[in-house]
């Protein structure tokens, strides 16, 4: 239902969203992603603030919708990015639900990490590609966005984020080179084994008891699947490691995202593997160590 109110009208609810958003340090540019998403006033009109001035505003949704919509992001803390369904990532606009993991800027990383290591080995370029525990299909999406060549395999255990993963793909129009699979890491991908040029996966990797100490957007909104990583936050990665060998062609590549402070234990379970070399930490824009790469060694056969 769309409706048309003032420009004042406007006016009086942003500088109330923004007094009410400023106490929860939230910032005052969700906002205008909001107002952005749910109005027809564009990002200029945003900036300036000129629209209060404007007779007419068309919203989306009626204004009561609109209010109660802010009003769930300020008292029950729910993500903006799951009030507007969507989320800006890389190049790509995503469409998102609370049965996908948001997707976060320093993931965009892993995409710059694995178009530098192919410059090095451009065999890497075409093959068999996989994102494991795809949610929203932002790492598989963008693969197969840049892979042309490869075949990119979204794998999640979740069928309402393999759901979402499979609308992106249509609603992005990268379709050509890129495939779904329901079920728990390698088990949906068994015939790939010893076949795969890469690997890329943003596991669940925090501690099970830290994980009602995050933010409440984070702690009470997003899947408890995508975040917990067991007692110690390596459940996942411990068999991502011991696990992903046997599908790796030899200098296959396996990059996987960690939280800040496990790069040394994350490490560590490479080496221990004795079937990686060239095993490096990747830090993210801060300095942290984010991301641990390891290709699969030339010597030896799984």
């Amino acid at each position: 239902m769309t409706e048309v109110i003032s420009g004042v009208e406007l006016f009086n609810w942003y500088q109330d969203a923004r007094r009410r958003a400023l106490f929860l340090a939230i910032s005052p540019l969700e906002i205008d992603l909001f107002l952005q998403f749910y109005t027809n006033l564009s990002n200029l009109d945003l900036k300036l603030k000129n629209y209060q001035n404007y007779h007419t505003i068309e919203l989306l949704i009626s204004f009561e919708e609109l209010k109660a919509k802010w009003d769930l992001r300020i008292e029950k803390r729910v993500p903006i990015q799951y009030l507007i369904g969507s989320c800006f990532w890389r190049d790509l606009t995503l469409k998102v639900s609370p049965d996908v993991l948001i997707p976060r800027p320093e993931t965009e990383l892993i995409i710059d990490i694995v178009l530098d290591l192919i410059s090095e080995n451009p065999s890497l370029r075409a093959g068999n590609w996989l994102d494991l525990g795809t949610g929203s299909g932002a790492l598989a999406l963008s693969l197969a966005k840049h892979l042309v060549n490869s075949n990119i395999f979204a794998v999640d255990k979740s069928r309402g984020a393999l759901s979402i993963a499979q609308e992106n793909s249509h609603l992005l129009n990268i379709t050509k080179n890129i495939y779904f699979r329901l079920g728990n890491w390698f088990e949906p991908i068994t015939d790939l084994q010893g076949k795969v040029s890469g690997i890329v996966t943003n596991p669940p990797y925090i501690p099970s008891e830290i994980i009602g100490e995050l933010q409440p957007e984070v702690a009470n909104h997003e899947p408890r699947r995508a975040l917990d990583g067991g007692e110690d936050g390596l459940r996942d990665i411990r068999h991502l490691i011991t696990t992903a060998p046997s599908y790796l062609i030899p200098n296959g590549i396996l990059i996987i995202e960690i939280m800040a402070g496990q790069a040394p234990m994350v490490m560590d379970l490479f080496k221990q593997e004795n079937q990686y070399d060239d095993v490096t930490t990747y830090h993210d824009l801060s300095g942290e160590g984010r991301f641990v790469m390891g290709k699969k060694s030339k010597s030896i056969i799984s």
